[in-house]
């Protein structure tokens, strides 16, 4: 994880600087608003801790040259940054998108230097000698093959509530995303009813067949959950910006992330959900504001 933030982070602001330069806008102003290397940082957080060097840096240059120099910069893009780029690898480079540590069994600094640099391990061995599929991965796979949730938990994927370490790192968001709510950087309204819809969702389907459908503990401790919540779909540009546009906004990714997870075709689907909802973002706006003092409806 350490060498993606660094180099999607160094990534991005290298393109921010060189779209900057090419547009003829203030370089240094714009760089120390943060906006570019908080987009790498994010993508970073997102990808596998073992993908190949040049992946973070493909999806680092199309989130800050297309999605978002291309529309005029910050407060001009539509779509967030971070999950447009990381979309872009999910479907463009599918292989190298599932390249996370078996739990367990963590390669150490230097054998992920090698592994991210060179595709394999100091002894030689392949990538696959110590990647597995995600815990979400997992489940939906096993439950196409006729599987039940009930012998998939007993395997060592699996936590007490979670994913099997995934459970920590939503943990660790969480606590984050309390920090920023009590900080006033972020409000409240997007996080709470995302992850609202995301449970009420899992728990519906979770009570009708909980041998199918996994329980709204799994999904909000799996993932990209809390992530998702709290430093992803908040975003002030890409999100709805009326108090009521945002509770249908982070309600609509909630469910959009539930009904990708377990009937489309990749294990998690905040990173879609966010984007669908960019789209929704200014219909919300329009239908939900605030009327003026004094003026009547028309």
């Amino acid at each position: 994880m350490l060498f993606n933030l660094l180099i999607a982070g160094v990534t991005a602001v290298v393109a921010e600087a060189i779209m900057l330069m090419l547009r003829k806008r203030a370089v240094t102003a714009t760089l120390l608003d943060g906006s570019a290397l908080l987009a790498g940082c994010l993508l970073a957080l997102a990808l596998p801790p073992l993908a190949p060097w040049w992946i973070p840096v493909i999806g680092s240059l199309f989130a800050i040259v297309i999605a978002k120099q291309l529309y005029g910069g910050l407060g001009y893009n539509p779509f967030n940054p971070a999950m447009a780029g990381y979309v872009v690898l999910l479907i463009s480079f599918p292989l190298e998108m599932t390249l996370w540590p078996a739990a367990g069994n963590h390669p150490g600094l230097a054998a992920t230097f090698t592994l991210v640099f060179s595709g394999s391990l100091p002894n030689g061995l392949p990538l696959d000698a110590v990647t597995m599929a995600t815990p979400m991965d997992a489940v939906r796979m096993q439950l196409g093959l006729g599987e039940l949730l009930t012998g998939l938990k007993e395997g060592p994927l699996f936590g007490l509530v979670g994913g099997a370490g995934w459970e920590w790192v939503n943990l660790w968001f969480l606590a984050g995303g309390l920090w920023m709510l009590k900080m006033r950087v972020i409000q409240w309204r997007i996080p709470v009813s995302m992850l609202a819809g995301l449970a009420l969702v899992a728990l519906v389907f979770h009570l009708y067949d909980p041998d199918t459908y996994a329980s709204p503990l799994f999904h909000l401790f799996s993932g990209a959950a809390m992530l998702g919540a709290f430093f992803i779909a908040t975003d002030p540009v890409s999100a709805s910006t009326t108090p009521v546009g945002r509770l249908w906004y982070g309600f609509g990714i909630g469910v959009l992330t539930w009904v990708i997870r377990t009937w489309g075709g990749y294990p998690d689907g905040v990173a879609f959900a966010v984007l669908l909802m960019n789209l929704a973002a200014p219909t919300l706006d329009f239908y939900t504001r605030t009327r003026v003092f004094g003026q009547q409806d028309r």
